[in-house]
């Protein structure tokens, strides 16, 4: 089968979880026997980024806005990409490039799958313009595709205000490779750079923005160190245009030797960054779900993250702790777990098992490939 992934951002850094998600799909289906291509525009691409796709082929079309990610002179590049396919990804939602690839398989006839990886919702900047984004083609796009893919149950609400039965969607979780979180493929140590004793270590992965909510989690820690607490915050990610008002705040709180901004980091760092925490702390405001709740699984790290993740199993698993998005309950499920050695030496490993035994890459492709292969016989 002949797997073509539409993803406008597929740089590292920019790209966020849906561009770590379409790679390492693409990655498994390769592993499963399938031949995986990722259509994607050139921003952020460099030979690094390249080599890690692997086997898995890239078209990487120039783009001609980068404010609104429009591709440059692509139309018969992405016909030929989709002639070659039996089945196309398309992933996320608000991009010009998933209109021009859904219209153009539909006039060719070729299925294409829709995953919106929790980016349905009109969240954020931009809302009047993503009004006439969906007016004018975005809703077409979604209700006409062959098979519609949701990260998590919660997940398949969200495709009712485009007309698609929530029954008619099938729940694909994310995965992760259990092997490539291995605590010996790293060297540095974030705790001795940092001059970290003994103080336990709160760490936050994702990118500084709102809907991320990193301040969420800066007011949280600011409860928590008023309880006497010495523990240390840690931000990983890139900034999205909070890093300097966070910043503002944690001097406010006479917290800035406590709060340190690490900057997005490659996977060598960020796993160094994982190993060095004892609690990772998902505040996000609206997520499909966290990638980071898995990764930090697999290191065997306990998570605090709140009920708008999408992953309330892993309250159900004993895994972390499950809080409402606002900063007094957060605190309070930081100062448990922190309070509480043996709690949390209990729920990483829980986690850890329970991410191992049902949120793997392999799981999914094979999910993803038996739901494509429906697909094609429904239109044979």
């Amino acid at each position: 089968m002949r797997i073509l992934s539409v993803c406008a951002l597929m740089d590292a850094e920019t790209g966020g979880g849906n561009a770590e998600r379409v790679l390492q799909l693409s990655k498994a289906f390769e592993l499963a026997g399938a031949t995986a291509t990722v259509m994607t525009l050139d921003i952020g691409l460099t030979p690094t980024r390249y080599q890690a796709f692997g086997a898995v082929k890239v078209i990487a079309l120039p783009c001609l806005q980068r404010r609104f990610l429009i591709p440059a002179l692509s139309h018969r590049a992405i016909e030929r990409a989709i002639a070659d396919a039996d089945v196309i990804h398309l992933t996320n939602h608000w991009t010009v490039l998933n209109v021009m690839a859904a219209s153009i398989a539909a006039k060719m006839h070729k299925p294409y799958v829709v995953c919106p990886a929790g980016a349905l919702p009109a969240f954020g900047r931009s809302r009047i313009l993503k009004s006439i984004y969906n007016a004018v083609a975005g809703r077409r796009m979604v209700r006409s595709a062959n098979a519609w893919v949701a990260i998590t149950a919660a997940e398949r609400l969200q495709f009712s205000p485009y007309t698609v039965d929530p029954s008619a969607v099938t729940v694909i979780p994310n995965g992760i490779w259990i092997d490539e979180f291995s605590e010996k493929t790293y060297k540095l140590d974030y705790r001795t750079q940092l001059g970290i004793m003994d103080e336990p270590v709160i760490l936050f992965v994702g990118r500084l923005n709102p809907i991320k909510g990193p301040d969420i989690l800066l007011e949280a820690f600011g409860n928590a160190r008023r309880t006497g607490n010495s523990a240390r915050l840690l931000y990983a990610g890139p900034d999205e245009g909070m890093r300097q008002s966070l910043t503002r705040r944690a001097n406010e709180l006479g917290l800035s030797a406590q709060v340190h901004f690490l900057g997005y980091l490659a996977h060598p760092e960020k796993l160094a960054a994982y190993h060095a925490a004892d609690i990772v702390v998902v505040p996000s405001r609206s997520e499909a779900m966290s990638l980071v709740a898995l990764e930090a699984g697999a290191c065997g790290k306990p998570v605090v993250l709140t009920d708008c993740c999408g992953f309330d199993e892993v309250a159900d698993a004993r895994g972390g702790l499950v809080v409402p998005a606002d900063p007094m309950a957060m605190s309070s499920a930081i100062l448990e777990l922190l309070n509480d050695t043996a709690l949390r030496n209990t729920m990483g490993a829980n986690l850890r098992l329970f991410v191992e035994s049902h949120y793997t890459w392999p799981m999914s492709a094979r999910k993803y490939l038996d739901l494509f292969t429906s697909v094609e016989r429904r239109l044979h």
